[in-house]
């Protein structure tokens, strides 16, 4: 007996969020990635690498939302005979070559801080300083537009965080341009052109990491079969035994789970249909899995495996 159970109401709900997030994003975007341009352009007239590395800095806030608002037009294309998941996948694979793209970004601002430090340019500070500001009144205003939609949309809440950072960021900028002004240390404008490098290089690691989780197919970070089969021997003990575990990502938190149980003997086919229907129900309320399919089996060929 098989029992495929597709959670419309957990999915429903979430693009519902991100309907009502779109607005905010779209408005987000448009005045970070203008924001961006002018700190890139404003880099090269002033001579500051750390506002062109703010810009790099910008524009992983600018993918950042723009992924989320691919994301709600991804979510509402059906799935079809030869897209059975839809396009979802395709999220995860932009995030992986923004990863990449963000590592060669943050070699050749590397490479031209360490020039500038060889052979320190002189710095217009106090334009610096005017494209800084400006920079982080952007930032607070992106913020401001989106407080308190981040408190129901996990989509929107990444962003949030992250430009939480790029408020950081820009306070560095402006302090670097006021040092810069008052003792004419050329030397602190590639200095802080690093340390912002870092920074978007621990994103994007982060978003390499997770994302080729994904597309290796590899169970949820903090999640395992394991987990998931132990909870579920504790809560339902008509099952008798448990294989063929595997569970795996779509896209970010939508999990889908596939196993073979086999159940106590003497149970009638309503009631084993009736457990499969509460084991569902279980691995979508406690582990927010949108889709399950479990199969009745006389014997289980494998146990339930770690995927590390």
């Amino acid at each position: 007996m098989d029992n495929h159970n597709h959670s419309n109401s957990f999915s429903d709900n979430l693009f519902e969020f991100r309907s009502v997030a779109q607005s905010k994003l779209i408005l987000s975007l448009v005045i970070t990635f203008t924001v961006m341009i002018v700190e890139f352009v404003g880099g090269f007239m002033t001579n500051s690498i750390a506002l062109i590395s703010d810009a790099g800095h910008m524009f992983t806030h600018s993918f950042a939302i723009a992924i989320s608002l691919a994301a709600i037009i991804i979510a509402r294309t059906p799935p079809c005979h030869h897209k059975t998941f839809g396009m979802f996948r395709a999220e995860i694979l932009a995030a992986f070559i923004n990863g990449l793209f963000l590592l060669l970004v943050v070699a050749i601002i590397i490479y031209e801080a360490v020039q500038r430090i060889i052979e320190p340019k002189e710095v217009l500070s106090l334009q610096m300083l005017v494209i800084a500001v400006i920079g982080l009144i952007v930032n607070i205003v992106t913020i401001a537009i989106l407080h308190g939609s981040h408190h129901e949309d996990l989509n929107v809440k990444s962003v949030f965080y992250h430009m939480i950072g790029d408020v950081a960021s820009s306070i560095g900028i402006v302090g670097a341009a006021v040092a810069i002004h008052y003792t004419r240390w050329n030397i602190i404008d590639p200095l802080v052109s690093i340390g912002i490098s870092a920074v978007i290089a621990v994103w994007a690691y982060g978003i390499l990491r997770e994302s080729t989780r994904i597309l290796l197919e590899m169970t949820p970070a903090g999640l395992s079969t394991d987990t998931i089969g132990n909870d579920l021997r504790e809560h339902f003990p008509e099952i008798r035994e448990l294989g063929n575990v595997h569970l795996w990502t779509i896209t970010s938190n939508m999990f889908v789970f596939s196993a073979h149980v086999s159940l106590n003997g003497g149970l009638t086919t309503e009631e084993q249909g009736m457990v499969i229907a509460r084991l569902n129900q279980f691995l979508q309320e406690r582990y927010h899995i949108i889709e399950s399919t479990i199969q009745i089996t006389q014997s289980t060929t494998q146990p339930a495996c770690d995927a590390r």
